[in-house]
């Protein structure tokens, strides 16, 4: 019998890892049911079927990445992560109470909606890159790359929970109540916070107070051509291909007709995929640049595929093939980032990362809106498809520069290979 120890859930061994899984994943099926309903909300109950309002709604959730990033990062490597994490995660909780309290009492409005998006924002921006790096904390750097992994497998287990729970109760009792479930629901996350065993956390030596901090952490992705790569990829991506409230609900709604169960059966659709994708890539020993070239290229062709699906069900199995591909995206990026990253950087390095891939929202959430509006959900979808494509031919450019990465074809069998001495110099 194998060591499980050494398997796919072999960070699950540790008892704080496997304390802050128990909690983040209840917490985890809350933030996807609020995101279910609040798009719901928005698309047919505060505007009719107004795209651009849920683009803008997204612009409002994320910009907060790119406006704070002077700060997250500096509190990510600086502060006690733990600490700020009870924090961030309980200004969430109260965020998500109030908005629940105004939409049961009927006086939510769409301005409501954009100041919690935007508030939302300001508490994820903080939250996000602690989050991240608290991971190490957590675990150590043996067991990083799976335990990221598994981050993500609870995170779209989750996708898969939360948003068809969700139609659900938006159908039989209404969204207000779905928003009030998910503030119940931090307390979870809050209770193993409190419980970790704090003598056992991973802990690293902060990095010194400085004036430059933040141009130090920006010198030093400039220098690392990998991470430049990483980052145009995920910029990319980020802005124009992870809008899939406004791709899923356009479809929905415009395209198919279907109601809030089917929105929500669809978003959990994906998710299948998505957890796939997670739980292939905790099966890696460790991540590699050749799966971000795989996973974008497959990101890409997926957009493609879905905008041409001719009705629900094989719009849905696009789906998956879109969160399989997305999953190994984000999951190898973030493992592969913080692997190659100086503890003392990590925090700085995650932060400006996550800004360009959550950040580029306020910017292509909007397009992407106006787009569906104008031209169709299909032409939206098409976006997306260009963008990771896009992103494919940056990361085949670092290869074949840096790498020396060809393509060779022997006895009509293609294959792409590597110079060895190439890929260990600049691994």
């Amino acid at each position: 019998m194998s060591d499980p120890a050494k398997g796919t859930f072999r960070s699950l061994a540790g008892f704080n890892y496997r304390l802050w899984a128990g909690g983040a994943i209840v917490s985890n099926v809350g933030t996807w049911m609020q995101r279910t309903a609040q798009d719901w909300v928005v698309l047919t109950q505060l505007t009719h079927n107004n795209a651009t309002a849920m683009g803008v709604v997204m612009a409002l959730q994320f910009a907060p990445q790119i406006l704070l990033l002077p700060w997250t990062g500096f509190a990510a490597d600086h502060l006690d992560r733990r600490k700020l994490l009870l924090v961030t995660q309980g200004a969430m909780g109260l965020l998500a109470l109030g908005l629940g309290l105004l939409t049961i009492t009927g006086l939510v409005q769409l301005w409501h909606v954009y100041l919690f998006a935007f508030l939302l924002g300001c508490a994820t921006a903080f939250d996000s890159p602690a989050r991240q790096t608290f991971v190490s904390d957590l675990v150590g750097e043996a067991d990083l790359s799976n335990a990221v992994a598994l981050n993500s497998t609870s995170f779209n287990a989750a996708r898969m929970i939360g948003p068809a729970v969700a139609g659900t109760l938006i159908a039989s009792v209404g969204s207000g109540w779905v928003f009030l479930i998910n503030a119940a629901s931090f307390a979870a996350v809050l209770a193993s916070l409190g419980l970790l065993r704090v003598g056992e956390l991973h802990l690293k030596d902060k990095a010194q107070r400085t004036k430059g901090s933040l141009v130090e952490g920006f010198a030093y992705v400039w220098g690392r051509p990998d991470l430049k790569a990483i980052l145009f990829m995920l910029f990319l991506i980020g802005t124009f291909g992870l809008n899939f409230p406004i791709f899923i609900s356009t479809m929905s709604v415009s395209v198919f007709h279907a109601g809030a169960s089917q929105y929500g059966l669809l978003t959990s659709t994906m998710a299948i995929g998505s957890v796939a994708g997670a739980l292939l890539a905790a099966r890696r020993e460790q991540p590699r640049m050749v799966f971000l070239l795989a996973g974008a290229a497959v990101f890409g062709f997926g957009f493609a595929l879905a905008a041409l699906m001719p009705n629900y069900w094989l719009f849905g199995l696009s789906l998956i093939v879109i969160g399989v591909s997305a999953q190994t995206v984000t999951t190898s990026t973030i493992s592969l980032v913080q692997l190659s990253t100086e503890p003392a950087m990590r925090g700085r390095v995650m932060a400006i990362l996550l800004a360009i891939t959550l950040g580029g929202t306020p910017i292509g959430a909007p397009i992407v809106g106006w787009v569906a509006d104008s031209f169709g959900p299909r032409w939206a979808l098409g976006v997306g498809a260009l963008a990771g494509l896009a992103a494919a031919a940056i990361v085949a450019r670092y290869l074949m520069r840096y790498h020396h990465m060809r393509l060779l074809v022997n006895a009509g069998r293609a294959r792409i290979v590597m110079d060895a001495d190439a890929a260990l110099e600049h691994a």
